[in-house]
């Protein structure tokens, strides 16, 4: 099952998030949105407060995403996904039928396959017995060496909560690096997207190159990008005004 939150009235917008996110990422995004748009904060599998899966490959997710539209009869609807997000997003949208995902948002993610590159944090995870950690502040100085930088701690510890008395994660971090491969993987189709499509990128993040640009367009004909100074790969969470507007512009713009 699937844990959502619905904010708002209007055109339907759903987001996905990253890795070792939950839907609530965007509730600050959701909520300046909710006044125009009826917005949809999904926890994906593995995540949240949704039900973990064993099997977490890009057409598993997007078809359990799909479904969830179709059991609450979503008709119409805007899509944008962050990173691991934006990878499933992009595989709707490979796969979805002419019409019905009217706008793809993708931000600060490639339909690339990407190396291995979360390994100190599995480490840290793996390192970390939460059953002797009585708090955040704890389980924050258990990670710290191993995962340095501030706002990733941070970001982390979003996910911890109390299970029973004793602080557990919300994400399923065993079967995240188990089955991370399908996670890092390309999204596959044997056809376009060719309704409007904005790629978002943090200035400073790597995610997205230059490089990127033949494949995504070749997948994505209609697509634009957009840069956000002085962001890197949580550009959203960094520069929250400037992303705001650039998402509220395209979502306005007529087709």
């Amino acid at each position: 099952m699937l844990h959502t939150e619905t904010l708002g009235n209007g055109p339907d917008i759903i987001f996905l998030h990253g890795l070792f996110g939950a839907g609530d990422n965007w509730r600050t995004v959701g909520r300046a949105l909710s006044e125009q748009y009826r917005v949809h904060l999904i926890d994906l599998p593995n995540h949240g407060r949704s039900d973990w899966l064993e099997e977490p490959e890009l057409e598993n997710l997007a078809s359990i995403i799909n479904q969830w539209i179709s059991d609450n009869n979503i008709q119409h609807y805007n899509l944008l996904g962050h990173s691991m997000g934006g990878k499933v997003a992009m595989q709707m949208a490979l796969n979805a039928h002419p019409g019905v995902m009217e706008k793809l948002v993708v931000v600060d993610i490639s339909p690339k396959e990407y190396p291995k590159h979360h390994q100190a944090i599995f480490k840290a995870l793996h390192e970390t017995d939460l059953s002797q950690m009585k708090d955040r502040k704890s389980v924050d100085d258990a990670i710290a060496h191993l995962v340095t930088d501030t706002g990733v701690r941070q970001f982390l510890l979003k996910s911890l909560y109390k299970k029973e008395g004793q602080l557990a994660w919300r994400f399923n971090f065993k079967t995240l690096e188990e089955k991370y491969q399908a996670v890092a993987d390309a999204p596959t189709s044997s056809q376009t997207y060719d309704q409007p499509t904005l790629f978002i990128k943090g200035m400073n993040s790597h995610y997205i190159s230059e490089q990127d640009r033949e494949l995504i367009l070749s997948l994505f004909p209609n697509a634009q990008a957009k840069i956000i100074e002085g962001a890197g790969h949580w550009p959203h969470a960094e520069k929250p005004a400037a992303f705001l507007k650039i998402l509220s512009d395209f979502l306005a713009q007529s087709t």
